[in-house]
């Protein structure tokens, strides 16, 4: 065990956990005001709900030793993980006695926990204003157990890490994906867009104004994305090493570049420059570079970056084009960046970086590209498929959608009986949290204005 790695990973974990929260602050000021406490709601429940049983079984599923030619862990393997408790006290100390590399088992589960709560709650945003909590609930649970665990074991398993045998995309096909855009960001922009389409359109969408209720929240959220992000990329080295810095450089830079190509494509198309713009384009960057940060130089990072953004940004009008409701923006970031990111790796990937490929335009020829170009396709339509299947039958039996007129009454005050903002109290003057206007005692002409003056 390595202590310095150890503690690396460990605040790597807490980093990425971090995220959530961020995430339902970016997704929150996105929406209107009168559904901003659902949405966040949605990456809170995602956090209780993975995190229980991840610890069940679903860490057992993505990292056993595998039961089905690289396609799933046995889920019985550390259910409970009671079997990865315990220390060899060498020199009276707490070394743990079962290691993933060089860090604790436990330091690992802790660091995979938070990326499935994370991909889960990505989700979210391509639903929001609509779904009814309790049914969202299950969704998370049934998801992540027949979707999320399988995939993390193809991608994230490798043989003789925690297992034997382990994930056939990482083992058998070879491909390049350092820290998720396949088994986060393609499957949760997949599944997203399954959602959205077992959900149907917003009521008024494409003719009432939903435009984003607090900027400012939607900055800060992806200020606290960027922030985590570096755990969620450089911890996936496992070390404090050479390979962590090295990949927390191109995550940067990247970002940025992504972040330039986002609001020069507005400027282009539509005259200005925003926020929102800006916002996304850090997390269109961020998304793409997820699965090549260890296969690209800073220079290929900034390119990757720079094409991310610009067709992250075209992507997300598709929607208005092809009909299906994303609400904010998963399928046209997630999943575009996530697909970007993935098969760029095929053809920007140089050897003189840590995973040691070249891709195409680095005299590698096509061997790498086809690999990405399959994974990214095999992720994206099973996670596609069942999420549809799951989702309709959530419908169809205990209901996946609220009722219109709740949806436009508002998610908030329906399924939480809250308000994020108490209007009432603000505007109300100083009797207004005393008393309502139909229970106040009549009072002389001019008591009140004399009232106000005196407070």
């Amino acid at each position: 065990m390595n202590s310095g790695d150890t503690a690396w990973v460990l605040t790597s974990a807490a980093l990425v956990l971090l995220m959530t929260p961020g995430l339902a602050l970016f997704y929150g000021g996105m929406v209107r005001s009168k559904s901003v406490l659902n949405m966040m709601m949605m990456s809170f429940g995602a956090i209780g709900v993975v995190g229980v049983i991840w610890t069940l079984y679903g860490y057992s599923m993505a990292f056993g030793n595998d039961v089905g030619g690289g396609l799933l862990g046995s889920p019985s393997e550390f259910f409970g993980l009671s079997s990865l408790m315990g220390t060899n006290g060498i020199d009276g100390g707490f070394a743990s006695s079962d290691l993933v590399f060089t860090v604790p088992s436990m330091a690992f589960v802790a660091f995979q926990a938070v990326f499935a709560i994370i991909t889960v709650a990505l989700i979210s945003g391509a639903i929001a204003d609509r779904a009814k909590f309790g049914t969202w609930l299950v969704f998370t649970a049934v998801w992540a157990t027949v979707v999320y665990f399988p995939v993390a074991h193809w991608v994230f398993a490798f043989d003789g890490a925690e297992s034997e045998v382990g994930g056939w995309i990482a083992n058998r096909l070879l491909v390049i994906d350092f820290a998720g855009g396949t088994a986060v960001h393609i499957n949760a922009g997949a599944a997203g867009l399954a959602l959205a389409i077992v959900l149907g359109k917003r009521v008024g969408w494409q003719r009432d104004p939903m435009r984003p209720h607090n900027l400012p929240l939607v900055m800060i959220g992806a200020g606290l994305l960027w922030f985590g992000w570096f755990g969620f990329n450089a911890g996936s080295a496992l070390a404090a090493n050479g390979q962590a810095a090295e990949v927390f450089v191109n995550t940067m830079v990247a970002t940025c570049a992504a972040m330039l190509g986002w609001l020069v494509t507005e400027k282009l198309r539509d005259g200005r420059a925003t926020s929102l713009g800006g916002a996304s384009g850090v997390v269109a960057g961020l998304v793409a570079i997820t699965p090549s940060c260890s296969a690209v130089s800073p220079l290929g990072a900034i390119a990757l970056g720079a094409v991310a953004g610009v067709l992250c940004a075209l992507a997300v009008g598709l929607k208005y084009r092809l009909g299906f409701d994303d609400s904010l923006d998963v399928v046209g970031v997630h999943l575009v960046g996530g697909v970007v990111g993935t098969i760029a790796v095929g053809f920007v990937g140089t050897a003189a970086a840590t995973a040691g490929v070249d891709g195409l335009l680095y005299g590698g020829g096509v061997d790498q590209l086809w690999r990405q170009s399959v994974g990214a396709g095999a992720v994206l339509v099973y996670s596609f498929v069942l999420t549809y299947a799951i989702g309709y039958v959530l419908q169809k039996t205990i209901g996946f959608r609220i009722d219109t007129e709740d949806e436009v009454v508002g998610i908030d005050s329906v399924a939480h009986v809250e308000s994020a903002y108490d209007f009432h109290q603000a505007f109300g003057g100083v009797r207004a949290t005393q008393t309502t206007t139909a229970t106040r005692p009549a009072v002389p002409a001019g008591a009140e204005e004399k009232e106000r003056v005196e407070a």
